[in-house]
């Protein structure tokens, strides 16, 4: 049978290379097929027509940070579990992300480990899992957060390797704390398996911070949070993250995470190219406020704050809410910001490009002018948001 062509058209696109005025795009079926701009090509015959005359076009967004969501957590590691994140992600413009981990007991999270790596190579109904973002157990005491401290392990490269075998190789970001005993030796031996390590969750100063980058860490994990307050005379963790552009650094944009000052900080020390935003998302994301779980441990939703025993237990923000915040918060252009959802974690993960090619699958984001979210396509298939 063949596949129905359908022509996309917009205003603009937003790519990885720039702007793109006019653009056409062709799809024959779930795939990008044909690429052009109504004033460098004629736009071919298709079956069907999907105009947005006045929106933007740019890639489906790329979250390497996330828990869960619409009631369910991705250490459940069950289809039913992966379906209903992945579909609730489709809606706010997802279109790949990583499932990332919480600290558990050795047992569950090699369980989980497993069982995720199996459900990778099964075609989700939304937005793909492209691996695993390992946070914890590698994590400092004092700046745990809501991880529980009885679970916390040393930083030993033979505990890692199990780990990565139960995930089959599909651990792609390993937050650790750089201070912990052995784990700048870690990081440099993740980073030759090709994992990125991010630091975080860590109470470490300046040099120690400085050693870990040497060592092959490239990214922060929820910069401002769980991490070593910044001091004028020892500027720690933080410091070096907003100092040090070998880094990217991912931020929660909510409002409740990092206050809208200190987000035009991060904007400014990171630029347009080191910032990454994520959600941090937990189960509760999409749900009404009440009482739910986060490793382990009852945390309260309410007014957008999730808290166990008065500590941040992660967010409830979607990513498109975190686009349209960051605009306000910081002024920045449309232009500038997508790459913080696109361009800016593909690189920094190395596992795709984040610019729809002819011969992959044709996933885009439709947006209005203000950055809200009009439509998510995946895989030629048109999603409302939701």
């Amino acid at each position: 049978m063949v596949a129905m062509r359908t022509l996309l058209t917009a205003a603009r696109y937003l790519g990885p290379a720039g702007i793109v005025s006019q653009p056409w795009f062709l799809l024959e079926g779930a795939t990008l097929v044909a690429a052009g701009s109504r004033g460098s090509a004629q736009a071919p015959a298709a079956d069907r027509r999907l105009a947005f005359p006045d929106s933007t076009l740019a890639p489906a967004f790329f979250d390497v940070h996330l828990h869960g969501a619409a009631g369910h957590d991705v250490m459940e590691a069950t289809p039913e579990a992966l379906g209903a994140i992945s579909r609730f992600l489709a809606g706010h413009g997802v279109g790949s992300f990583l499932a990332t981990t919480v600290t558990a007991s050795i047992d569950d999270t090699l369980r989980a480990l497993s069982r995720l790596a199996q459900l990778q190579r099964q075609q989700q109904p939304g937005a793909q899992p492209l691996g695993i973002h390992l946070e914890g157990p590698f994590l400092s005491h004092a700046k745990r957060g809501v991880h529980r401290p009885e679970l916390l392990q040393p930083a030993e490269r033979t505990l890692f390797d199990r780990f990565w075998q139960a995930a089959e190789g599909t651990i792609r970001l390993l937050t650790l704390a750089p201070e912990l005993p052995g784990a700048v030796e870690l990081a440099a031996h993740a980073t030759a398996l090709g994992v990125r390590v991010s630091l975080g969750h860590s109470n470490a100063d300046a040099e120690t911070t400085q050693r870990a980058i040497r060592a092959g860490a490239s990214s922060a994990t929820h910069t401002f949070n769980a991490m070593r307050a910044l001091d004028h005379r020892e500027p720690g963790i933080l410091g070096t993250v907003l100092s040090d552009q070998a880094l990217f650094a991912e931020l929660i944009c909510d409002g409740v995470h990092v206050h809208p000052d200190l987000v035009r900080l991060w904007w400014r020390a990171k630029g347009p190219q080191r910032s990454i935003l994520i959600t941090d998302a937990m189960r509760a994301t999409g749900m009404p406020d009440g009482t739910y779980t986060l490793a382990g441990q009852t945390v309260q939703v309410a007014h957008g704050r999730a808290t166990a025993d008065g500590v941040l237990a992660g967010s409830v923000l979607t990513l498109d809410r975190a686009l349209t915040n960051f605009l306000r918060f910081t002024g920045a252009t449309l232009d500038q910001a997508i790459p913080l959802l696109t361009t800016n974690p593909a690189t920094m993960t190395g596992l795709h490009t984040a610019a729809p090619q002819p011969g992959s699958p044709a996933d885009f984001t439709v947006l209005a002018p203000d950055g809200t979210l009009q439509a998510t396509l995946l895989r030629g298939a048109l999603v409302e948001p939701s």
